[in-house]
């Protein structure tokens, strides 16, 4: 008796292992897929605008960064960059300074950003819409432009 129940048990084993071994089916798997993109689409929507908005408030802050040193620099030189120094005379000393020696050795900052998307900050003095105007063209890249395309400089908040 004790064999017929060892070898019924053993026969439940088998069927218990090869059910297992057959995997999921077709159905289980779409269903599984199906939930996987519905959830990936509600992360998707949740994410891209406030990476847009992430872009832009780094942006402000670089360029509030650069409008700083650029008042320092007006401090310690007594005028603003030329357009031809630009903004790298933050970072080393252009030629031909009428006092060289109140440029400090280390610069005004370190090095220049770039925007969030890769483009250098624009430069101009006088600025037209301050004194100097200081930008980014925005993701595309040129003037003028709306939503993450717009310019975005110390004259917008």
């Amino acid at each position: 008796m004790s064999e017929q129940i060892t070898a019924l048990e053993r026969e439940s084993k088998n069927r218990t292992l090869r059910r297992f071994e057959e995997g999921f089916s077709l159905l289980e798997i779409m269903v599984v897929v199906l939930i996987m993109g519905l959830l990936a689409a509600v992360v998707v929507t949740a994410v891209i605008p406030r990476f847009s908005e992430s872009q832009k408030v780094k942006a402000q802050a670089d360029i509030a960064i650069l409008e700083s040193a650029l008042d320092h620099y007006r401090l310690q030189l007594s005028s603003y960059p030329t357009m031809d120094q630009g903004l790298n005379a933050l970072v080393q000393a252009p030629k031909g300074l009428r006092n060289p020696d109140r440029y400090p050795s280390e610069g005004f900052i370190k090095r220049l950003p770039t925007d969030p998307w890769g483009y250098p900050y624009q430069y101009e003095y006088p600025g037209q819409n301050g004194s100097p105007d200081v930008y980014s063209f925005g993701a595309d890249g040129q003037r003028g432009g709306a939503g993450i395309d717009a310019d975005i400089g110390n004259w917008t908040k």
